[in-house]
C-alpha cells in the first residue's frame, strides 16, 4: 500500500526536458535528456535517484556525456537507480525501447487505428522512459518528434511547435516548446494521419491563439461542434474566473482506443472519440451535452490542473473534484441551471452513493492506495465537486471568487494539496474552515434527518449521522449547508421564504415562528448538501411541494420521494400500490405534463420514475432486483392508465420538431417528447409497431435510440417482435459505424428480459464487437454489468460467472478495463441471500485465478473484505 504518511519530497528536482522520439510501430527509440538538482528540501543523507520505468528496454544511460557503466545503477522490473548522483546539478541521458504495437494497455505510448498516441496520467510515461514518474516533480518540456511522413504526416505535442523539416529515407521531424513547468503525467504526443477542424480565438488579453480539433481521415465534418464548445469553454472560463489561455495553440486529438473520456495534456487534449464526433445522424443530444462538458472540463483543467497541479494522486480531488465543479458550472450557464443540477444530483446519487455505501467507499482524499487508477472514482469527482460546492455557498459568491484569485496567483507554477486550497478560501472569508475540512477526510454518506416539533409557527429538528466505512467505524459531525424554504398552500404564488442552516453539531433546531399552520417546508433546497435526507412529510405534502415548490430540484425531488415510498412498500407487497395512492400519483404526473409547454426539459425529467438501482439503493438490504423490476413495472402501468388522455393530448399538442438542432431547447422538447411516448406505450395508447415506424421515421439520433430502447426494454411478444425488426434495421443503417453500433449494444446489454445474458453473449462473436476496444467492453460487457441489475443480479448467478469470465479475459488485454467492470460486484453484500451467495462464490473464482493485474486485486481484495 501507498501511504499519504509517507510522503517526502523528491530527493532531487528538474529544470528541463528534452524528449526525442524515433517513432515506429514495433520498436521507438526514445531519448530523454532531463537536467537534475539536488532537493534542498530533502531529508535524505546519502540519496539515490530512483527512477520509475515498467515494460521499456533500457538501451544507454548517460551521465553529463559519460556513458555509465552496470556497476553504476541497479535495474529492476519498476525501477532504474542510479546509485550515486551528483551532489549538483547534473543532466541524465537515458535511451529507451518501445513497442507501441504491443501496448493493449493503452497507457505510456501506444497505437491507436494507425496512429500514434499517448497516455500518461497516472504513471503512464514511466512506460516511455525511467523517469521519476510523481506530480510534484515539474520541468519545462521540449519534444522532437520524428516519424515516416506518410505514415504520420501530422506530428503533435505540448506546448507550440517551433521547428520541422523533412529528413532523410522519406522521414520528417516536428519540436514542440512547453514553456510552463509541468509534471511528466501531462506529457502527450500524437503522430498519424489527420483530418482537422480549425479554427482561432482571441483572448481577453488579446492573443491570438491557433485552434484545431484532429480526427480520423474523413470525420472532420463531426468536429465542428466540438470545436464551437472548445471556445464557448474560453469564452466562459474568462468571463466566470478570469482565466485566459497561455498558450499560441490549442489542440484536441480524437482517438478510437483510450481508457478514460479525456486527457488534460498541456496544449494538447487528447479525447476518446465518442467526446469529439458528432452529427445529428449519430449523436445523441446526450452526446451533443456530453461533449460540450467534457471538452469544457479538461479546458478548464488548464488552470485547475496544469498550471496548479496536486503534489501527489491523494490530492487527486484537488484538480478533478475542482474542475467537475467548474464544468458543472458551465453547463448550468449555457443551459438550463435547475436542469442540470437534477442531473448533477441524480448522477451523484446513482453512482456515488453507492460507492460511498459499499466495501469502495473511500475518503474523497485517500490516505492509502494500492492502484492509483483505481481512485479515478465518483467520490474523488462527484462528491469532490460538491465540496467545493458547499463551500460557495457557505462562504458566498464573493468570497469564494476571491478565494479563487488568491489560490490562482499564489500557487501558479506549484504542486499544491487540499491544505493550501482550503487555506486561500479561510482567509478570503475570515473564517475557520477546518471543521469543513472534514468533508475530504471521512468517507460516507451522512444521513440527515429533518423532523417537525409541535410548536407555533415551524420548529424544524435536524439530526445527522453516518455509517462506518472501511477503516473509518466512528464518525465526527461534518459541516453543512441546508437550504430551507417554507412552502404555504394558501399563498403559493407570493415569494417563498427561504433560509439557510449551517449544520456542524449532531443537532440543530430550526424555528420560523411566523409560518402558518399548513406550512410546508421544502427541504435541502437545491442540494445543498450530498446527504441521504429522511423527513416526516406526508405523501400528500409532497405533492403540494411537486407543484408548488419554487426550487425545481425539489420540486423534482417530491416527486421521486412519492415514487420511491411506493415502490419500496410495492417490492415488499403488491397491495401497497392502492387506488388512492395511485390517484394521487397520476395527478402529480399531470402536473408535470403541464409544465412541458414552458420547459420540456424539466418535465420530462418529473416524467422519469426511480430506476431499479436506485430503489436497491433505498432498501439496502435483502434486495431483490426482480422483485423491485416488477413494482415498478406495476406501477408503471397503474399510472399510466390514469393519464393516458392527458399524454395523448400532450403529444397531439406538441409543435412540429422541423429541422434538427442540438440547442438546449431542442433537446429539451426531444426528451419531453420521448417521454409521452414511454407513457403512451406503457398504456397501451401507443403499439409497438408505432414506436417502431417512429424510429425509421426519426431525422436524428436521439429519436431513434429513444424508440429503440422502449422496444427492447420490454418483454411482451409484440414488442419483442418489433425490436427484432428494429435491431436489424439499426445494425444494417449503422453497422460500419462502432460509435452508433456501441448505443447498439449498451441497449441491448441494459435490457431487464429474460433472454438478456443469451444475447449478451452471442452479440461477443459480433463482427462489430472487439474485446480490445475499451469502448466496445464499457457498451457491451460493462452494459450488462453496470446497467441491467436485473439480468446480472440474477439468482441463478449466470449473470456473475459471465462478467467474471470477461472480467478475466479482459484483464490479460487491459487491466483499467477490467477492474472497472468488477466495480458492478461492489454491492453484492446487500442483495437478497440467495444471489449474495451466487456473487460470492464467483467473486471468490476470481480470487483463485493465479494471475491478476494490480488493478483487479486491488478491486477484487477490497470488495471481498
Amino acid at each position: 500500500m501507498i501511504l499519504l504518511s509517507d510522503y517526502r519530497p523528491p530527493t532531487f528536482l528538474i529544470d528541463t526536458v528534452e524528449a526525442t522520439f524515433q517513432l515506429s510501430p514495433d520498436a521507438t527509440i526514445v531519448d530523454v535528456i532531463t537536467t537534475y538538482r539536488p532537493n534542498p528540501e530533502s531529508k535524505e543523507k546519502s540519496p539515490t535517484l530512483v527512477l520509475d520505468g515498467e515494460d521499456i528496454v533500457l538501451i544507454e544511460v548517460k551521465l553529463d556525456g559519460c556513458i555509465l557503466g552496470q556497476e553504476a545503477y541497479s535495474i529492476t522490473d519498476t525501477n532504474l537507480t542510479i546509485i550515486a548522483p551528483p551532489k549538483k546539478p547534473f543532466t541524465l541521458a537515458i535511451r529507451t525501447r518501445v513497442n507501441p504495437a504491443a501496448n493493449t494497455k493503452l497507457m505510456g505510448l501506444y497505437r491507436s487505428s494507425g496512429m500514434y498516441c499517448t497516455q500518461c496520467e497516472a504513471d503512464g510515461f514511466r512506460r516511455i522512459s525511467y523517469f521519476q514518474d510523481r506530480p510534484d516533480v515539474m520541468g519545462r518540456y521540449r519534444a522532437r518528434l520524428e516519424a515516416d511522413k506518410k505514415e504520420a504526416p501530422i506530428l503533435l505535442s505540448n506546448g507550440n511547435r517551433v521547428d520541422q523539416g523533412d529528413l532523410k529515407d522519406g522521414r520528417h521531424f516536428a519540436v514542440w516548446d512547453d514553456p510552463h513547468p509541468k509534471p511528466c503525467y501531462l506529457f502527450a504526443l500524437v503522430a498519424g494521419k489527420l483530418d482537422a477542424v480549425k479554427s482561432s480565438f482571441r483572448t481577453m488579453e488579446g492573443r491570438d491563439v491557433e485552434l484545431a480539433v484532429y480526427v480520423e481521415k474523413g470525420k472532420a465534418k463531426q468536429a465542428t461542434y466540438a470545436m464551437g464548445a472548445l471556445k464557448r469553454s474560453m469564452r466562459w472560463d474568462e468571463k466566470a474566473f478570469g482565466r485566459a489561455y497561455d498558450l499560441d495553440v490549442f489542440n484536441i486529438v480524437a482517438v478510437s482506443d483510450f481508457n478514460m473520456g479525456a486527457m488534460e495534456n498541456k496544449g494538447l487534449n487528447i479525447f476518446n472519440d465518442k467526446y469529439v464526433l458528432a452529427s445529428p445522424e449519430t449523436a445523441t443530444d446526450t452526446d451533443y451535452l456530453l461533449i460540450e462538458a467534457i471538452i469544457g472540463h479538461e479546458y478548464f483543467h488548464n488552470w485547475t490542473g496544469n498550471r496548479i497541479t496536486c503534489r501527489e494522486w491523494f490530492q487527486l480531488c484537488l484538480k478533478e473534484g475542482l474542475t467537475v465543479f467548474r464544468d458543472q458550472e458551465f453547463t448550468a450557464d449555457l443551459r438550463s441551471r435547475g436542469v442540470k443540477r437534477i442531473s448533477d444530483v441524480r448522477e451523484l446519487k446513482a453512482r456515488q452513493f453507492p460507492e460511498d455505501g459499499g466495501p469502495l467507499a473511500h475518503p474523497v482524499r485517500p490516505v492509502a492506495y494500492k492502484e492509483v487508477n483505481n481512485f479515478y472514482t465518483a467520490t474523488v469527482y462527484e462528491k469532490g465537486a460538491e465540496i467545493i460546492r458547499m463551500l460557495k455557498l457557505i462562504i458566498g459568491p464573493k468570497q469564494f471568487r476571491e478565494g479563487m484569485d488568491l489560490y490562482f496567483n499564489r500557487h501558479d507554477g506549484e504542486a499544491c494539496t487540499i491544505e493550501q486550497f482550503i487555506a486561500c478560501f479561510a482567509e478570503t472569508s475570515k473564517r475557520d474552515l477546518a471543521h469543513f475540512s472534514r468533508w475530504y477526510h471521512q468517507a460516507g454518506t451522512p444521513d440527515v434527518s429533518i423532523r417537525r416539533l409541535p410548536g407555533k409557527g415551524l420548529t424544524l429538528e435536524i439530526t445527522q449521522s453516518c455509517k462506518p466505512t472501511p477503516g473509518q467505524p466512528t464518525k465526527e459531525p461534518l459541516v453543512m449547508p441546508v437550504s430551507i424554504g417554507i412552502v404555504e398552500p394558501k399563498n403559493t404564488a407570493g415569494k417563498q421564504r427561504s433560509k439557510l442552516v449551517l449544520l456542524d453539531t449532531p443537532r440543530k433546531i430550526v424555528r420560523f415562528p411566523n409560518a402558518s399552520a399548513d406550512a410546508v417546508p421544502s427541504l435541502l433546497r437545491g442540494f445543498s448538501a450530498p446527504v441521504r435526507l429522511a423527513t416526516d412529510l406526508s405523501e400528500v405534502e409532497l405533492s403540494t411541494l411537486a407543484a408548488h415548490d419554487a426550487d425545481p430540484v425539489n420540486r423534482w425531488q417530491a416527486i421521486q420521494t412519492v415514487l420511491t415510498r411506493i415502490l419500496m412498500d410495492a417490492s415488499r407487497s403488491p397491495n401497497a400500490i392502492t387506488k388512492d395512492r395511485l390517484d394521487l400519483i397520476a395527478t402529480i404526473v399531470r402536473q408535470a405534463i403541464s409544465i412541458g409547454a414552458q420547459d420540456p426539459a424539466f418535465a420530462a425529467l418529473c416524467l422519469g420514475l426511480p430506476s431499479v438501482s436506485d430503489m436497491a439503493q433505498e432498501l439496502a438490504t435483502n434486495v431483490d432486483y426482480a422483485a423491485i423490476h416488477e413494482a415498478r413495472q406495476n406501477l408503471k402501468s397503474g399510472i399510466a392508465t390514469r393519464i393516458t388522455d392527458t399524454v395523448y393530448t400532450a403529444i397531439t399538442n406538441l409543435p412540429s420538431a422541423g429541422k434538427f438542432t442540438p440547442s438546449a431547447k431542442a433537446a429539451g422538447r426531444r426528451a419531453f417528447q420521448n417521454a409521452l411516448l414511454d407513457w403512451s406505450l406503457a398504456a397501451g395508447r401507443t403499439t409497438p409497431a408505432d414506436v417502431l415506424a417512429k424510429m425509421n421515421a426519426a431525422n436524428n439520433m436521439t429519436d431513434k435510440v429513444a424508440a429503440l430502447a422502449m422496444l427492447v426494454h420490454r418483454s411482451d411478444a409484440e414488442s419483442a417482435k418489433n425490436a427484432k425488426e428494429a435491431l436489424a434495421n439499426f445494425a444494417a443503417q449503422y453497422g460500419r459505424n462502432p460509435l452508433v453500433m456501441d448505443k447498439w449494444f449498451a441497449l441491448q446489454a441494459s435490457s431487464p428480459t429474460p433472454d438478456c445474458l443469451a444475447r449478451v453473449q452471442s452479440l461477443m462473436s459480433h463482427p462489430a464487437f472487439s474485446l480490445s476496444n475499451p469502448n466496445r467492453c464499457r457498451s457491451l460487457i460493462g452494459g450488462f454489468a453496470l446497467s441491467n441489475p436485473v439480468a446480472f443480479n440474477d439468482p441463478s448467478g449466470s449473470g456473475y460467472r459471465f462478467v467474471i469470465d470477461q472480467v478475466r479475459a479482459i484483464d490479460a488485454i487491459n487491466p483499467q478495463v477490467s477492474a472497472r467492470i468488477l466495480t458492478a460486484f461492489r454491492s453484492w453484500r446487500m442483495l437478497e441471500p440467495i444471489a449474495q451467495a451466487q456473487a460470492k462464490s464467483a467473486l471468490q473464482s476470481l480470487q483463485a485465478t493465479p494471475k491478476r493485474s494490480r488493478d483487479l486485486s486491488d478491486i477484487l481484495e477490497r470488495t471481498l473484505a
